[in-house]
């Protein structure tokens, strides 16, 4: 018997869930089989507008109104149902997306935080008093920028979603979020949630589309006042395009090909914990992978051989299995593209060690897996050492010294993370502040946390996510200059 489709097939706009006007309901398929597990809702540009309208609707009217307490103790309400409800979001988003299960629990269980987080900012957002002179009282405020529309990648939706919708509802903002066409069934049920938790109609708007058509209608949209826009660099130039008419406020965390450094002082042991970690998580479909590994001289050859041995041996298998400790990438064209720059590492010349096919997993021909890849002596300038994958496939680089690996590090045009292996003090300053990227981690990798900013140089985009310096992203500040004597001289007395 055929396994029944879940159903995914309304959008969610103002408070609603609604059929789509323009859009359609097709199938998402599950990589792990290739297969279809859920029909879900698309919303066209005419669903869209809807959405938009919903949402400037609600920011001027009841939202406007509500204290910063009511809104953070909305928040805070989303963060409750939310960890009770985190390991079926889990499961829903390893379905839809191919992340191993165990990976999606743990990411879920940690979404709370974020929404949690953003109630005190709400609490705690404050502007300013400039002195000047005894004649004006100065002072500035931060002012919800408007309307956010809100474009989530495929990859890790619902962390992404927290990164967006809790500096919004924060702040005052309401938001039209538009998820992936590949992976839309996880944010549509974290709507439920909202629900529950109390937020206004219309503040919260859940539209999936296809970028030409959904997204590209939200960046267009004249009632929306900011882009917020997580995925492939190329895109967010397409946006910067279709938001110029608007001048559109934007913020866009695009990628990187980021540099893990290990220095020959390091404890190599935990370094290859992370080195290996930080190339093959999430299937190697994370913004911050470690993908180009640079080594130093002396523990290069000892490096590789070690890197090559554990990457054949990760548990490859379906998402859902919990044994599984790399699932399938996450669609089909990735997988293609993955591939692809596979026999491009090849044709470049790249010592293959490890991987470089696709395995075969019993029962699941049609899924859409391929090994751990490892690449060795690669040349700095080579394009899969600069072009971003997206796949688990790194690239092992030869360095010298600090200045050698500092100057591959910054060979690229990305500059999203870095890591730095060191056990010299010294040298970790050195080299961490001689990285462009927006967030070094020394001796350790992919700590990611709520109160941390995080962003890129370079093509890896524009402003921050997470810490309080997110909220910059989605307010406007305002300066109010008061006369305290109410005088205002005749420049033209005689």
């Amino acid at each position: 018997m055929a396994e029944q489709l879940y159903r995914s097939d309304k959008l969610y706009i103002g408070g609603e869930w609604v059929d789509p006007i323009d859009g359609e309901v097709a199938p998402s398929i599950d990589p792990s089989t290739g297969e279809a597990w859920a029909m879900a809702a698309f919303g066209g540009a005419k669903d869209i507008d809807r959405a938009v309208a919903a949402a400037r609707e609600a920011l001027d009217g009841p939202w406007r109104r509500m204290t910063v307490t009511e809104r953070a103790n909305i928040l805070r309400r989303v963060a409750t149902l939310y960890a009770a409800e985190s390991g079926r979001l889990a499961e829903l988003e390893s379905r839809d997306n191919g992340m191993a299960i165990r990976d999606t629990r743990a990411s879920a269980a940690a979404h709370p935080s974020w929404y949690n987080y953003h109630a005190s900012l709400a609490e705690t957002l404050e502007g300013r008093q400039i002195p000047m002179d005894p004649s004006v009282h100065i002072y500035t405020t931060r002012n919800p920028i408007g309307v956010v529309g809100a474009i989530l990648p495929w990859n890790a939706p619902l962390l992404n979603t927290s990164w967006k919708l809790g500096p919004s509802l924060a702040t005052g903002c309401t938001i039209v979020i538009k998820p992936a066409e590949q992976t839309p069934v996880s944010t549509m049920e974290l709507a439920r949630i909202l629900e529950q938790a109390g937020v206004p109609k219309g503040v919260v708007n859940i539209v999936p589309g296809l970028g030409p058509v959904a997204g590209a209608r939200l960046v267009a949209s004249p009632g929306v006042d900011k882009i917020s826009f997580t995925g492939e660099h190329r895109t967010a130039q397409e946006i910067m395009k279709g938001a110029a008419a608007t001048l559109k406020r934007l913020s866009f965390e695009c990628g990187g090909k980021s540099p893990h450094i290990l220095f020959d002082d390091c404890r190599l042991d935990q370094a290859l914990n992370a080195a290996t970690h930080s190339a093959f998580a999430l299937c190697g479909q994370s913004c911050a992978l470690g993908s180009r590994l640079l080594v130093q001289a002396g523990i290069y050859e000892q490096v590789v051989a070690e890197v090559a041995r554990r990457a054949a041996a990760v548990r490859i298998g379906p998402a859902l299995d919990p044994a599984t400790q790399m699932g399938p990438q996450a669609h089909a064209e990735q997988l293609d593209k993955t591939m692809r720059y596979i026999g491009i590492g090849r044709e470049e010349g790249a010592r293959l060690v490890a991987g470089g096919a696709r395995p075969s997993i019993e029962g699941r021909s049609g899924g859409y897996y391929v090994s751990p890849t490892v690449f060795a002596d690669v040349d700095a300038g080579m394009r899969i050492a600069q072009e971003e994958i997206f796949g688990p496939v790194v690239s092992v680089i030869p360095f010298r010294d600090e200045d050698e690996a500092v100057a591959i590090a910054n060979g690229t045009e990305y500059g999203l993370v870095a890591g730095v292996w060191t056990e010299n003090l010294g040298r970790a300053h050195r080299v961490a502040g001689r990285i462009d990227a927006g967030t070094v981690w020394v001796n350790t990798y992919r700590y990611v946390r709520w109160n941390v900013p995080y962003g890129g140089f370079g093509i890896s985009g524009i402003g921050r996510e997470s810490g309080s310096s997110a909220l910059d992203e989605y307010t406007e500040t305002k300066a109010v200059v008061m006369s305290l004597t109410s005088e205002f001289p005749n420049p033209y007395a005689q």
